[in-house]
């Protein structure tokens, strides 16, 4: 299979993988032939990549973190208790209403279960093939790619589910926010920026009396947009005073705003941005785990389009879990850019001189210090 942007799709080619629904619900199938009623369809719905066919590389497969069957639950039950939640201020004193602990411990053994069955799981893009929610998918991603962090700093089980759970309901008071604000494509006004700044702080008040939801599930929704140098929001605490989970909830955030699709900006691909999160070394994240971070991100993810400085280009094949920046690239063109009869595999950790230079046809940092 291929990664593919959208507008380099065309008619005929059919996917490799399905695109889900907001609810997890299947959109389209494998193997469906794209058309062009169809590709504009996924455009009109924020789908910017797709998984696609292709002879050459149908060997080749990108795995899943989790298991379909857990992303639809998870999808569901968020969606589920986020609506429920924006409802409640419209509830009459006095009426009940469902509390979240339990469903949501649940889901944490589902998702923990499915990553310790990867003995190398890496961080992949996960809703490249998915219609975006403004909060559903991110917060799946953002649990996802958390838990998976603090399984490699070490983390128990037991201290796995509360990070899981404070990373699932970290933007939980944005269900308190006016859906125009959240979703408006445009620049937001300073009264409208102040108001979606509070979301860490509702989501703490929505959290902190939860029954048997532990009260740092809490603290993580109102200090994931803290930042060590006190530069963040809502009480600008820097360094120890934020706790260590909204510390990786806060990066991951961060990162899956930046490589996933929003009313306001593109996806950038992972290498992006880690070269953006990197600048915010020791003032924005903690430097050892943003190192850990880094070698958990699989920055160039299979299927993607690479081109090399010897000018060949071809897709990557596979990854290097020791090595997550110097992954295998089958060449499928010389430098000329005519088509190999004999393709054939460059193993990046074994040939150091060897570099990507681009990445669908985007130039790396790379290409751009050579000013090639």
């Amino acid at each position: 299979m291929r990664l593919l942007p959208l507008s380099r799709c065309r008619p005929g080619m059919k996917l490799a993988k399905k695109i889900f629904s907001q609810e997890g619900l299947v959109l389209l199938g494998e193997n469906i032939e794209l058309t062009e009623r169809l590709i504009f369809r996924l455009e009109q719905c924020g789908i910017q990549y797709v998984y696609i066919t292709d002879p050459r590389t149908d060997d080749i497969v990108s795995p899943s973190l989790i298991r379909e069957e857990t992303m639809k639950t998870a999808l569901k039950e968020i969606r589920t208790s986020f609506r429920e939640m924006m409802d409640r201020p419209k509830r009459k004193k006095g009426v009940t209403y469902p509390y979240i602990a339990q469903p949501f411990k649940q889901m944490m053994n589902m998702i923990i279960d499915d990553l310790s069955s990867h003995k190398d799981a890496m961080i992949m893009l996960m809703d490249m093939s998915s219609v975006d929610h403004y909060l559903y998918q991110h917060s799946l991603n953002v649990c996802v790619y958390t838990t998976l962090l603090g399984m490699s700093n070490g983390y128990s089980r037991e201290e796995l589910t509360t990070l899981g759970m404070g990373a699932l309901l970290h933007d939980i008071g944005k269900t308190q926010i006016s859906i125009d604000v959240l979703k408006k494509p445009g620049s937001l006004s300073k009264e409208e920026f102040d108001a979606i700044k509070q979301h860490a702080k509702i989501g703490y008040e929505l959290l902190k009396d939860e029954p048997n939801l532990p009260l740092l599930v809490a603290h993580c929704a109102f200090q994931h947009h803290e930042r060590i140098d006190g530069s963040g929001y809502p009480r600008g605490i820097k360094g120890d005073e934020i706790h260590d989970y909204a510390k990786w909830i806060g990066l991951v955030d961060s990162y899956d705003a930046m490589t996933t699709n929003r009313v306001y900006s593109s996806p950038m691909l992972p290498h992006h941005a880690i070269e953006r999160l990197y600048a915010g070394t020791g003032t924005l994240y903690e430097q050892q785990m943003l190192q850990l971070f880094r070698d958990k991100v699989a920055i160039y993810p299979i299927g993607i389009s690479v081109k090399l400085q010897t000018g060949e280009s071809g897709i990557v094949s596979d990854l290097n879990y020791s090595y997550p920046h110097r992954p295998i690239v089958r060449v499928l063109y010389n430098e000329a850019g005519e088509e190999l009869k004999s393709p054939y595999e460059i193993d990046l950790s074994t040939q150091l001189t060897m570099m990507i230079v681009s990445v669908n046809e985007d130039m790396t940092e790379v290409q751009r210090a050579a000013g090639i």
